[in-house]
């Protein structure tokens, strides 16, 4: 594993359209529900958002084990 490569890995992160497919809601639903509760665009958070973030936090938690392991070999076979 290269530099790029490690750092493309560590700079992954997860985005509104992803959060907002998993709950089956549009972009903009997200967004709405993450402004202030004051503001008059603000809507309620789509039912099941718990289930979904923890999901979403699982793959994240994966992803990354995966890379530190990945950079964790390609370190040792190089000798490093």
């Amino acid at each position: 594993m290269n530099f790029k490569d490690a750092t493309d890995g560590l700079f992954d992160r997860i985005d509104h359209a992803e959060l907002a497919e998993a709950l089956g809601v549009s972009v903009a639903s997200i967004r709405q529900a993450r402004l202030t509760p004051t503001a008059k665009a603000y809507r309620e958070a789509p039912k099941n958002w718990e289930s979904a973030a923890i999901r979403l936090a699982e793959k994240q938690v994966w992803h990354y084990r995966r890379l530190i392991e990945q950079i964790r070999k390609s370190g040792a076979s190089s000798g490093r």
